[in-house]
């Protein structure tokens, strides 16, 4: 029987947290604007870019504004990468468990807020393209919490529902693998709060990649795989 991860990147696989928070920062003051806290900043990621900035910006900021800063962030985002102490690392055990799928025969699919770009950034950097067999971004469709990611994933391979879960970090993961039906288990070394991911319904909640994989062996067994 066939059985599909569906993965978030940012605060679940990559560690985004500094790149982010920095790239903001920075495009804020760029445009004269009060930077965001991380604590705002956290709770957008995930989303696209442009709703992203139109909620961190001050409620009165212009449609032509809230455009020159989403420029102003894709700029300070890619100029961070060029700094020199910049580091955008893998969780620890995240290569290891996506090899763990692979080598169990599972359906690996990526449902990500970042754009086209950004994950072949991530690729360039890290040696995770071949484990995916199905991406979807922010450029393809409605984002997050739309179930669009999701259900593309699933129909690109094949798999129905209760064949499928969904790990992301972020309370925008979950609302988007509950609405389309399928297992969410929320991680909480990334952007997302333990608190914040059961509120939202999260089926599991885990705090180390150890238990994560645990908790797959076990769906893989519910499955008859």
């Amino acid at each position: 029987m066939l059985k599909l991860a569906i993965w978030d990147m940012d605060g679940t696989i990559v560690d985004s947290r500094d790149v982010i928070q920095t790239a903001m920062v920075r495009a804020f003051k760029a445009e004269g604007l009060p930077p965001p806290a991380y604590d705002d900043t956290r709770k957008i990621v995930g989303l696209g870019l442009r709703e992203s900035c139109q909620i961190l910006a001050p409620d009165d900021l212009s449609p032509e504004r809230v455009d020159t800063l989403v420029e102003a962030y894709r700029n300070a985002f890619i100029a961070r990468r060029t700094d020199p102490d910049f580091k955008e690392p893998l969780y620890e055990g995240a290569l290891e468990t996506l090899q763990m799928l692979r080598d169990n025969n599972w359906l690996i699919a990526m449902a990500t807020g970042k754009s086209h770009r950004g994950i072949r950034a991530i690729f360039d950097m890290h040696p995770l393209e071949s484990y995916f067999d199905t991406i979807w971004c922010a450029d393809d469709g409605p984002g997050k919490p739309h179930p669009f990611m999701v259900e593309q994933s699933m129909n690109a391979l094949g798999a129905e529902a209760h064949q499928s879960l969904m790990i992301g970090d972020a309370i925008h993961d979950i609302n988007m693998g509950n609405a389309a039906g399928v297992r969410t288990l929320g991680v909480t070394w990334g952007f997302g709060a333990a608190h914040e991911l059961e509120a939202v319904g999260a089926h599991e909640i885990h705090h180390s990649y150890k238990t994560l994989q645990e908790s797959l062996l076990r769906f893989a067994q519910a499955t008859g795989n």
